[in-house]
């Protein structure tokens, strides 16, 4: 966030006209209210993209702000840092002269984060502002180069386990020596890079007749991403149970273990599985990135209104967050960016998962092991006798820890939890089904929020409008006239615009799906308790009672989030079909 301070940003903001009057002082009101930095509230309210945040930053810091060019930087000078840093921190080095290194960077906080690399090469950092789109081709730049150098290396370790191993008989020991040969180290190790530059989040191994295919998770999207030849297939497996501390030797049943690793000191959680199929065995990793946090929720795609609901719920001392949606659809990432956001030395907060995803400081974090008695019930009655602040639920799914939640709620405890829902109202009417008593409930709840994961559109996208049979379709599935009102009170639109003459956007045509959609944000929907949220609670109503009631009160559904997004040039209308449809 912006290191300026607000009578700074006041000051310029108000000089340079960038804002109108009215809206600078709503935006103060606002932060005054929800106790954040006017350059926050000017962002949510839409106000101020984080690009002209940015650009006011460096003029007011006398910093220079940059426009990159990916093809004019040396590689060289971009490893200079290492990738993973890079990514995380959205940094990078892209000059090199006589005693310094220029480095452009989104924020100005994190260049304590690369202090070792001025120490390492004897210089200065230069420090340089510069736009979100400029640091995403720099960073693809960097990727493109890693992924060609580490399928070097797997084609290289692939060379030497043929020679080794291809004409031997298969055995149990031979099994264990491929665990833990180099050649198979090597493979893996660079299977993992290659896997986690590509922003993968699992790895599935398949072995078909002729060759084993490796495909690769990327927002949300499974994709064919290298085949390997057939006789390395138990070198690469062998490799992986021997890390997960499971059987190399045992082909007819399935098993999970787990390793932890670290690349260019980023650590990495993998979950391992197996399962025999008819070829052979499928594996199946799971890739976690520990000690994450830096999540804002304006970045992971919260706005206006149903970010300030959010925020108010956040400021309470006690109740009841449910974070809706189905597996895939980001509750986690959700769960912790409000856990960072209350996360300070005055707070008390303990969680209760399974597994734990992401380390956090000042957070008592305990794991469900089932096999020793450790449950989600078991370990939430531990944790409302350690006096906690608050307390966070890794999912919410059964009656027992339902009411658990419900009863701390009700008693001075600030509980969030996730729920495996379709929706906002959905995650309510779950713990209704699941047979919470209906009143508590009602007193007890505070906030639900329905989400999904939606892919994010790059530069290479064109511009269009709609056709009256495509919003008369769209219009009896979402109420436009509420997005349109939400896209006029956030500065997207002028209070002058209709629908007729909003831009749209879709991929180009001629360009691969890999370089028009990349990352992805979140689509949501916020229902805050209510006056008529807590009769249809209390009576045990219908989801869809709940959804009319919460839409009637002006709740944006996840289709309308959708079109509001899609209108500020986010993603595609397409893209949140497909989201929205599966």
């Amino acid at each position: 966030m912006s290191s300026i301070e607000d009578s700074q940003l006041h000051r310029f903001v108000s000089s340079a006209g960038l804002v109108a009057k009215k809206d600078l002082l709503a935006a103060e009101q606002s932060a005054e209210s929800s106790g954040r930095s006017l350059a926050e509230a000017l962002l949510s309210l839409g106000y101020l993209s984080e690009d002209d945040m940015r650009r006011i930053e460096a003029y007011i810091l006398g910093i220079p702000f940059v426009t990159l060019d990916p093809h004019a930087i040396d590689f060289s000078v971009l490893t200079l840092i290492p990738e993973p840093i890079a990514r995380d921190h959205n940094i990078v080095a892209y000059k090199k002269t006589d005693g310094a290194i220029e480095v452009a960077m989104l924020s100005i906080a994190d260049l304590s984060v690369i202090e070792f690399v001025a120490k390492k090469n004897g210089v200065r950092l230069l420090p340089r502002l510069t736009s979100t789109e400029s640091i995403r081709g720099a960073l693809l730049k960097y990727q493109k180069q890693l992924k060609s150098q580490f399928g070097d290396i797997i084609a290289s370790a692939v060379k030497e386990i043929s020679n080794e191993y291809s004409d031997k008989e298969v055995t149990d020991a031979m099994l264990q020596k491929l665990g833990t040969d180099p050649a198979s180290a090597r493979m893996v190790d660079a299977l993992l890079r290659h896997a986690l530059l590509g922003e993968a989040t699992d790895i599935h191994i398949e072995p078909p007749e002729r060759e084993i295919l490796i495909r690769y998770r990327i927002d949300g999207i499974l994709r064919d991403s290298l085949t390997l030849p057939r006789y390395v297939d138990m070198a690469l497996v062998s490799r992986l149970k021997t890390l997960a501390r499971i059987d190399p030797a045992n082909r007819r049943s399935p098993q999970d273990g787990r390793f932890k690793m670290e690349i260019d000191g980023q650590k990495i959680s993998v979950r391992v599985s197996t399962l025999p199929v008819f070829q052979g065995e499928k594996v199946t990793l799971r890739l976690v990135r520990e000690n994450r946090s830096g999540f804002t929720l304006e970045g992971i795609g919260f706005h206006g209104l149903p970010l300030e609901r959010v925020y108010g719920a956040l400021r309470q001392k006690s109740g009841l967050i449910l974070i809706g949606g189905p597996a895939g659809s980001g509750r986690t990432t959700t769960l912790y960016t409000l856990l960072d956001l209350l996360n300070t030395p005055s707070l008390s907060i303990a969680t209760i998962e399974n597994p734990i995803e992401y380390q956090m400081p000042r957070i008592s974090q305990t794991e469900v092991k089932e096999d020793a008695g450790l449950t989600y019930d078991a370990g939430l009655r531990a944790i409302l006798r350690s006096d906690a602040d608050i307390v966070a639920i890794g999912e919410i799914n059964d009656k027992e820890t339902a009411d658990l939640a419900v009863r701390a709620a009700e008693t001075g405890t600030l509980v969030l939890a996730t729920v495996n829902a379709d929706g906002a109202a959905d995650a309510v009417s779950k713990l209704l089904l699941l047979g919470v008593d209906p009143a508590r409930f009602a007193n007890a709840f505070s906030l639900a929020i329905g989400q999904r994961l939606c892919r994010a559109l790059t530069k290479e996208k064109e511009a269009y409008t709609l056709k009256t049979a495509d919003r008369e379709a769209l219009s009896t599935k979402a109420d436009l006239d509420t997005v349109m009102m939400h896209l006029k009170e956030e500065g997207v639109l002028n209070g002058a615009a209709t629908w007729t003459a909003v831009p749209f956007y879709q991929p180009k045509p001629d360009v691969s799906e890999e370089d028009t959609y990349q990352g992805r944000f979140a689509l949501h929907e916020i229902m805050p308790n209510s006056k008529a949220v807590r009769s249809i609670i209390e009576e045990g109503r219908s989801s869809a009672e709940l959804l009319t009631a919460a839409r009637r009160e002006g709740m944006l559904t996840l289709l309308e989030d959708g079109l509001y997004k899609a209108a500020r040039g986010a993603t595609s209308i397409e893209e949140v079909k497909r989201v929205l449809e599966r």
